[in-house]
């Protein structure tokens, strides 16, 4: 079993859709995906990432599942940083190394801050977990603790088509990982690639392992730079 998700493309978020660069990006990505043997889609019901699986889904005839899950992850709080209402996922690391709660795996949405918001943050982030699951359910994979049992081995390939912060929170859940160390700790770049696979040594037993994280060569073999759209540090830029 294959697990392909994808950002949406460099997003104009005021409108919900692209930018003039965020299209391009994501036609150079339909080039990409149109190559692959693709069981089936899933997107996020959000504008942005709508419009950047429209470019792969038109030019391949096919359709995509939409799920509320899949929008971007929720949750507001006020960040200790600047005292403003910002999202539940970005703290300074002064602030959120110091808190052992965020290194908690299954229960770091009942920490103290998110414990704040008018949301219930913690509800959140098990919806997104059922949602995955719920899906990989359909291909026989069934959640069982912290691994998979398997109904019947499948060679499907999914791609979904989500946020950089829900994809963090899903990698999370499939990989035990908590959610804030992906969050803070990696950079997923508009219509980058991230795959995962299942590891099935154990015959009825799965695992999810990552292969691939925010792959961007369909932009590097356009031309394209990087965008930085959610990163606070410089995108090294590689050209072929």
């Amino acid at each position: 079993m294959r697990v392909i998700f994808i950002r949406h493309g460099d997003p104009d978020y005021k409108r919900d859709s692209l930018t003039e660069k965020g299209w391009r990006e994501a036609g150079l990505l339909a080039e990409r995906v149109s190559r692959w043997n693709v069981d089936d889609f899933y997107c996020s019901p959000l504008g942005r990432a709508r419009d950047t699986a429209s470019c792969t889904l038109d030019k391949i005839g096919r359709t995509a599942e939409t799920f509320r899950f899949l929008r971007e992850f929720e949750g507001r709080v006020v960040n200790p940083a600047t005292g403003r209402d910002g999202i539940c996922w970005d703290f300074m690391p002064d602030y959120w190394t110091n808190s052992e709660g965020m290194y908690d795996r299954d229960n770091w949405a009942l920490s103290d801050i998110m414990l704040g918001s008018p949301i219930d943050i913690h509800e959140e982030w098990r919806s997104v977990c059922n949602g995955i699951d719920d899906i990989l359910a359909r291909y026989g994979y069934i959640r069982n603790d912290r691994y998979y049992r398997v109904r019947e081995h499948s060679d499907k390939t999914i791609v979904i088509f989500c946020h950089f912060g829900v994809t963090m929170v899903m990698m999370s859940h499939l990989l035990g990982i908590a959610a804030p160390v992906l969050l803070h700790g990696f950079f997923l770049p508009p219509t980058s690639v991230t795959i995962l696979n299942t590891e099935e040594r154990m015959g009825g037993n799965a695992y999810f392992r990552c292969q691939v994280v925010g792959d961007v060569t369909h932009l590097h073999m356009g031309n394209e730079p990087v965008s930085e759209s959610g990163y606070f540090a410089e995108a090294f830029q590689e050209y072929v």
